[in-house]
């Protein structure tokens, strides 16, 4: 699972930079300032939650948790709702398509699924991992990693 995780994180952030250079530079003298700003946004949006989908990978490499596992889950469905409505959203226009308004409404629920995500990570934080957790997935290495100096 942890190499799927890592490999989904290496394609989303390679979307994410190839769709937010194609808006900085293909897309700067077509979209209006609007839609420019909502472009920005799922692009920021984008690149901040695959950053954490690798983070989440790791972690679940180390703790296979079914929290950390749904908690990347969250992440991943949250960057396609949130991130993809608003690319569409934004080039719309440029895409000249006007009947795409249902897409209004899917925005909240990627966020919806973003905010899952970063809340199951908490609860995972303040519940579950634990040193202790860690040293028994990492055996004797992890042990000398995780001492204190």
């Amino acid at each position: 699972m942890y190499n799927k995780l890592l490999g989904i994180a290496g394609i989303l952030g390679l979307l994410a930079v190839a769709i937010g250079a194609f808006g900085a530079h293909g897309l700067r003298d077509v979209l209006m300032p609007n839609d420019k700003a909502i472009f920005e946004t799922a692009s920021r949006y984008h690149f901040y939650h695959t950053i954490m989908l690798v983070l989440v990978a790791v972690l679940y490499a180390r703790d296979e948790s079914r929290m950390l596992r749904l908690a990347a889950y969250a992440f991943i469905d949250g960057i396609l709702l949130f991130s993809g409505s608003l690319y569409l959203l934004a080039t719309k226009n440029v895409l000249g398509i006007s009947t795409w308004a249902f897409l209004g409404p899917i925005t909240p629920v990627g966020g919806v699924f973003l905010i899952i995500g970063w809340f199951i990570l908490a609860w995972y934080g303040f519940q579950y991992a634990t040193v202790q957790r860690f040293r028994t997935k990492l055996g004797k290495t992890g042990d000398r990693l995780l001492d204190e100096p």
